[in-house]
């Protein structure tokens, strides 16, 4: 099977056709460019997508990724990352492998065409001139024979004629020979052009253009297997990268297979539990006296009972750290007093962490330095050892400074550690010793506390707690109007307000009650009608009207 042999008469039709293979070659590379850029593209936006849910530094988003389900989403959103990669990879070697080298061919192959059909035609061109030759020596010898004729008639007709003398008859004879003279060397010079010319004819059809054919046919058979060759290097490319994608797409499952919802609520008990107690037992109430209200020795003191109330106070007190204290905007005390029991001894024990972390550091290098002053002892072309002294003696320094830091927060650590409410036989037996004491009872529970004319309680630490955190309160109180009478209270200690919100009372004094116990150990108090605060709840005895609007209602 030869284009030679085949097609030898098809010159036009096979220039049309490998123009027609080129422009093949040329859309198929317009593909692969237009599909890296898409890969590109792709790659773009899925880094773009993952940077854009990626957890921002130091910010409250941040502090949630503590949580395994929170851990996952980021390795999902670091895998997608490392995907849009392979993507890349991708687009960079289709161009290498395909786009570049099939533009290089292209240029290659249209330079090996145009030399083909250049030398077709070349052969064309001199076949048609020897045609040419052959078909000017074929009408001289045409003439010269009908001219011949024409002589050897005319010559017989004047050989015939007696009129005509003997010098023309003579001269007619002469010119007929002549021109058969010419007849003949016409008849040669064709023969041997019309010989020559099939000799021609035979080597271009049979020699010349079947090698240019073949040529052009082995040309155009290296386009195809080039484009089947880059059509399968376009799917190798993509295979390469499945198993790195694969790996990707394993990391994610895996990540959402370590999600532990058990973790994420211990988790969550660890972030937010504050360390108070629940309530005691509310106590039975008899119509007959005024009820009394269950004191328990931590802050807590008061069931919630209105649902209505709970509800107006959680709509008040939504986003705040207390009923009536903002959160503090600034930077907080040092031994963040601020917070709940709970929650101040794990700020305060990841506070002693991070020191004893950086007194290690501090202690190595204080190694590093010595190690490099006894080399340089032993080898003073290397050093002078006394200018390593002056920062021995500054580590040294601030290995002294952490080490006093360290000891403040532990002996902070200590303090709350020992004030820590126990869960149990002892929280229960408390709250029900509470419940069986009538109002006298209530005086020996405070005389249990300790009285707080310079002992400590519980209760005073607490109060001191929320009395140096609530640096500012909340303005949405000074736009109210005046909350109503909803009971009594007798002051059973002597309390000092000195921080804004709170109000001052005195031992025994009868104030009126205006807003109960909400659950962080606060009372809100009023005086008269200018003076009005809050006091902690174990300070006083409260007495609630139960006919009052927003009383308690007790089982």
């Amino acid at each position: 099977m030869s284009w030679g042999t085949e097609l030898w008469d098809q010159f036009d039709n096979l220039e049309k056709h490998t123009q027609g293979g080129i422009d093949i070659l040329e859309k198929y590379i317009k593909f692969v460019k237009e599909r890296t850029e898409i890969e590109i593209s792709y790659a773009k936006q899925l880094r773009n997508l993952s940077k854009k849910y990626q957890p921002k530094r130091n910010s409250k988003e941040e502090e949630e990724y503590k949580y395994t389900s929170c851990k996952a989403f980021i390795s999902t959103l670091n895998e997608m990352n490392d995907y849009a990669g392979q993507h890349e990879v991708i687009s960079e070697n289709m161009t290498s492998q395909i786009t570049v080298e099939l533009t290089r061919y292209v240029q290659e192959l249209k330079q090996e065409r145009k030399s083909h059909f250049h030398d077709g035609r070349k052969a064309q061109q001199h076949i048609e001139t020897c045609w040419k030759q052959l078909e000017s020596s074929k009408r001289r010898f045409e003439r010269d024979c009908k001219e011949a004729d024409r002589a050897q008639q005319y010559f017989e007709k004047m050989d015939a004629d007696i009129n005509v003398t003997k010098a023309d008859v003579e001269k007619a004879r002469q010119q007929a020979q002549l021109r058969h003279q010419m007849a003949e060397d016409s008849k040669a010079d064709y023969s041997a052009t019309l010989q020559k010319f099939n000799h021609e004819q035979h080597e271009h059809y049979y020699t010349h253009i079947p090698n240019i054919f073949q040529k052009i046919q082995e040309m155009e058979e290296r386009r195809i297997v080039r484009i089947g060759e880059s059509m399968k290097t376009y799917a190798e490319v993509d295979r390469q990268v499945i198993p790195i994608i694969g790996k990707c797409l394993d990391g994610i499952a895996k990540a959402a297979e370590s999600i532990d919802q058990k973790n994420d609520s211990q988790l969550v008990i660890e972030a937010y539990k504050s360390g108070f107690e629940p309530p005691g037992d509310i106590e039975f109430e008899d119509y007959t006296q005024p009820m009394k209200r269950t004191i328990s020795e931590t802050s807590l003191s008061n069931s919630r009972g209105d649902s209505k109330t709970e509800l107006k106070f959680s709509s008040k007190s939504k986003g705040k750290l207390w009923p009536f204290i903002k959160k503090n905007k600034g930077a907080g005390p040092e031994d963040f007093s601020n917070l709940p029991p709970e929650q101040r001894r794990k700020k305060l024990q990841q506070k002693v962490d991070e020191l004893n972390k950086e007194i290690q550091k501090e202690m190595d290098q204080r190694d590093a330095i010595t190690k490099m002053k006894d080399v340089y002892v032993k080898n003073p072309q290397m050093g002078d050892p006394g200018s390593l002294d002056h920062k021995l003696i500054e580590v040294g320094q601030n290995i002294e400074k952490l080490r006093l830091e360290v000891q403040k927060f532990e002996a902070w650590l200590t303090e709350v550690e020992g004030r820590l409410p126990v869960r149990g036989e002892q929280a229960r037996r408390q709250s029900g010793m509470y419940e069986a004491q009538t109002t006298p009872s209530v005086n020996n529970c405070a005389q249990d506390r300790e009285s707080p004319d310079g002992s400590y309680t519980e209760e005073q630490s607490q109060e001191n707690e929320l009395k140096m955190m609530a640096t500012e309160f909340d303005d949405e109180f000074d736009d109210e109007e005046p909350l109503p009478t909803i009971g009594t209270c007798k002051a059973l200690y002597t309390f000092e307000g000195q921080n804004e919100g709170t109000i001052s009372i005195a031992e025994g004094e009868i104030l009126y009650v205006i807003e109960e116990d909400k659950g962080d150990g606060w009372t809100r108090i009023r005086r008269n009608e200018d003076e009005e605060g809050y006091v902690p709840t174990s300070y006083v005895e409260v007495y609630l009207d139960k006919n009052a609007k927003g009383a308690m209602t007790y089982i």
